[in-house]
């Protein structure tokens, strides 16, 4: 026989109950798709659309009506939204490392073997995962540590997560003994090993754990909310919230403006949420294919 009816026969034959249910299956994924995107197409479209159109028209909308870019020009002429902008990135560009080094450590600890009081630090720091100071006693310490009313006060109380220490120490098991065995033969320490050996082998989920860390900064509006006074050092979520919620209380109070803002008052709220998600939304792809290796790390055991 050749190649070509070898492989002929070796092919399952689609029944018609398979069928239907592929069919079924994709009808059922592509609802589940545009219920998904449907949101977020709204939001850009109705980003375009004048207020007033979107005031008298109510229900589902697939195309921009009255088409108007006044509310993106307000929005970037606004100096606290650029300013949320500067303090979100300043905040990224500072923790994330942060982040990484202090779950990269602990993952490597947790995932070590033979080390001394080993059990005790892991349920202390398991402990932690579940129970917490409680809001006023996590305020007073910011406050007496001085960092109240400053950007560090978003950055070093959530440091680490447990959670993502485990995702780091599952992934650091994965990597074979032998590796860091022979690496102390050669006279390597700890920090060699986690630097040279562990980390490279890890970047999948390092980035896995790079993504979870900046959303999750990305997202943060309520710390702000508590310990900032300041508007000029309040994050983009805050300001997107103020405008969304507290009906643009932030925004400028002079006569002009407040009725340009009035004009634009519903398309304002559109065009902030779209200027606020669309840079996680752009940066996902890139880190999609480290998402997936991440996320299946230790899920098969061979």
């Amino acid at each position: 026989m050749t190649a070509n009816a070898i492989k002929h026969d070796n092919r399952i034959k689609e029944t018609l109950g398979s069928r239907i249910f592929n069919v079924i299956n994709a009808i059922l994924l592509l609802f589940l798709c545009v219920l998904t995107l449907y949101p977020m197409w709204y939001c850009l479209v109705a980003s375009f659309t004048a207020t007033s159109y979107l005031s008298a028209h109510q229900g589902i909308m697939l195309l921009p009506h009255v088409v108007t870019t006044s509310a993106y020009r307000l929005a970037f002429t606004h100096p606290l939204l650029l300013s949320g902008y500067k303090n979100i990135l300043i905040i990224l560009l500072v923790s994330l490392p942060i982040n990484i080094l202090l779950t990269l450590f602990t993952g490597y600890f947790l995932a070590s073997k033979n080390v001394l009081l080993k059990p005790v630090i892991q349920f202390l720091i398991m402990f932690t995962m579940f129970f917490n100071g409680g809001m006023i006693p996590i305020y007073l310490n910011i406050r007496d540590l001085g960092i109240y009313n400053t950007l560090w006060s978003l950055i070093l109380p959530g440091a680490i997560s447990v959670y993502t220490c485990i995702i780091c120490r599952t992934a650091i098991q994965a990597v074979p003994e032998s590796l860091t065995e022979s690496a102390y033969l050669d006279g390597a320490n700890d920090l060699v090993i986690v630097f040279r050996i562990t980390l490279p082998l890890i970047m999948p989920t390092i980035a896995v754990l790079l993504l979870y860390y900046g959303v999750g900064h990305w997202n943060a509006w309520f710390p702000a909310s508590i310990y900032l006074q300041d508007n000029n050092k309040l994050p983009i979520q805050n300001i997107m919230r103020s405008i969304l919620i507290a009906n643009s209380n932030l925004l400028n109070s002079s006569g002009s403006e407040m009725d340009r803002v009035d004009d634009f008052a519903e398309t304002i709220k559109y065009s902030t949420i779209i200027l606020t998600t669309v840079p996680v939304l752009c940066i996902y792809p890139f880190l999609q294919k480290f998402f997936v290796k991440g996320v299946m790390v230790g899920a098969v055991k061979g």
